[in-house]
C-alpha cells in the first residue's frame, strides 16, 4: 500500500465521456423544426395546422430512427449490493451496479453509496463494444490491464466470447441486423417524405408501412438475443436482472405510429380522397389516388 491505495491501479476513472452522436442528431432536427416554424406564418388558412403536424411527425420519426442507432439503453438493469471493490483487497463497498445494453455494445456503471469510499471516488461508466469493427475481448483485456473494479470486470466477463454464458454471438449478430434494418427504415422514411412532397400520396403511405415493418423487425432481432439463456449475474444475495429499456419502447411506439399513419393515408386515399387532399393542402386535380 502507498498512502492507503494500491499503486498498480490508476485513479478512479471519470464518468464515461458524453456520447454526442444523439445530441448532434437531435440538434440538427430541432434546427430544421425551427426553420419550418419560421416559415409557418406564410401558410394561409387551416392548412397551416395540417402542414405543421406533418412536419413535426416527419421530423420526429426521422430523429428517432437515427438516434436509437447510438443509444445504449435497449436493455437495462440495476442492482444495489455490497461487493468487493478491487483484486487483492478485502475491502467491501456498497454500490449501485448498472448494465446498459445497446446495439453496438454494453455499458457497465458502478456508483458508490456514498460515492467516496475506501479513499476513492467510485463513479465508473465503462463501454465495451461488440460491433463488427470492434474487438470486445480486446476491450475486456484492456479493462483488466487498467485494473477496473471487480464488479465491472465480473459483468463484462459474462459477455466475452470465451464465457460459458454464450451470449456474445447472439447479442452481436442481433445488434448488427437490428441496426441494418433501422438504416433501411431511415431510407424508406426519406423516400416517404419525398413521395409526400411530390405529391404521390398512396406510395408515400406504402413507404410509411414499410418503415413501420422495418422498425418492428429490428425489435424482433433484438428480442431473439434478449431471450437467449443467460448466466445469472449475482452479487452475494443480490441479482442483477435486466429488462427492455427506453430505446426499445421508443422504437416500438414509433413503429406503431408509422403503421397507423401509413394505414390512415392508404384508407383515406381509397375511401375519402378529398379529405386526404385537405390534410396535404392539395387543390383538386393534384395528388395521386
Amino acid at each position: 500500500l502507498w498512502n492507503g491505495s494500491f499503486p498498480f491501479y490508476p485513479g478512479a476513472n471519470p464518468c464515461f465521456p458524453f456520447d454526442t452522436s444523439w445530441a448532434i442528431i437531435i440538434s440538427v432536427f430541432l434546427s430544421l423544426l425551427a426553420t419550418f416554424i419560421v416559415i409557418l406564418p406564410g401558410i394561409r388558412g387551416r392548412g397551416r395546422l395540417f402542414w405543421f403536424l406533418r412536419v413535426v411527425m416527419g421530423l420526429f420519426v426521422g430523429a428517432v430512427v437515427l438516434t436509437i442507432q447510438f443509444t445504449r439503453d435497449w436493455e437495462t438493469g440495476w442492482v444495489t449490493a455490497n461487493t468487493s471493490y478491487k483484486s487483492f483487497s478485502r475491502a467491501l463497498v456498497n454500490a449501485d451496479i448498472g448494465l446498459h445494453i445497446g446495439l453496438a455494445g454494453v455499458n457497465i456503471t458502478l456508483v458508490g453509496n456514498p460515492v467516496n469510499q475506501v479513499n476513492e471516488t467510485i463513479n465508473y461508466n465503462e463501454h465495451f463494444a461488440w460491433s463488427f469493427n470492434a474487438d470486445y475481448d480486446h476491450s475486456y483485456d484492456e479493462g483488466l490491464q487498467k485494473g477496473l473494479p471487480n464488479p465491472i470486470l465480473y459483468v463484462a466477463e459474462k459477455f466475452t466470447t470465451q464465457s460459458p454464458c454464450s451470449v456474445h454471438k447472439q447479442y452481436r449478430i442481433s445488434g448488427h441486423y437490428a441496426s441494418l434494418t433501422l438504416w433501411m427504415a431511415f431510407c424508406t422514411w426519406l423516400i416517404s417524405i419525398l413521395l409526400f412532397s411530390m405529391p404521390i400520396l398512396l406510395y408515400g403511405g406504402y413507404m410509411l408501412l414499410l418503415t413501420a415493418a422495418l422498425m418492428l423487425f429490428s425489435l424482433l432481432f433484438f428480442f431473439t438475443a434478449r431471450n437467449t439463456l443467460k448466466c445469472p449475474i449475482q452479487f452475494g444475495s443480490a441479482s442483477l436482472t435486466t429488462d427492455y429499456g427506453g430505446s426499445f419502447w421508443l422504437t416500438l411506439a414509433t413503429g406503431l405510429l408509422c403503421l397507423l399513419l401509413g394505414l390512415g393515408v392508404i384508407t383515406l386515399n381509397s375511401m375519402q380522397p378529398e379529405k386526404l387532399k385537405l390534410v396535404f393542402n392539395l387543390d383538386e386535380g393534384k395528388g395521386e389516388k
